[in-house]
């Protein structure tokens, strides 16, 4: 069964691989911050999408889709129209170039994201195992 992007259960499914993931544990050891991911409307999604995740030293205590940017204050903001999120999904766009070219605008510490470029793939790795419908058949 595929799982619609985006949306709380998929979130969570992500937040369960990562939870499961030896080599993401090991990437991402000493990294605390949690992300706000906002999934832009564009011409495959009607409406702004928030989607919460947080992470600390390796796991991902919780997740979850919210209802809006105020519902909760993250130490990372990652925003691009949903478009762009399913290149990143799909393992066509990698997100730290993604956000060097800013395709992925990001509000928070770079420097911070930039020393674990490990942890960020393993991510995307995790987000390529979910088996996501991306409401397009």
């Amino acid at each position: 069964m595929r799982i619609r992007f985006p949306s709380d259960a998929w979130i969570k499914e992500l937040s369960r691989l990562l939870n499961e993931s030896e080599s993401y544990e090991r990437s991402a050891k000493d990294w605390e911050g949690d992300f706000l991911f906002v999934i832009q409307e564009d011409d495959a999604l009607a409406d702004t999408a928030y989607l919460y995740m947080d992470l600390y030293h390796g796991k991902s205590p919780s997740a979850a889709e919210l209802s809006g940017p105020e519902e909760k204050q993250a130490a990372y903001v990652l925003e691009a129209p949903f478009g762009t999120w399913r290149r990143v999904i799909e393992g066509k766009l990698d997100p730290i170039q993604g956000m060097m070219t800013r395709q992925l605008e990001l509000s928070g510490n770079m420097m911070q994201i930039m020393r674990y470029p490990k942890a960020a793939k393993e991510i995307v790795s995790c987000c390529a195992v979910v088996p996501t419908d991306f409401g397009d058949g």
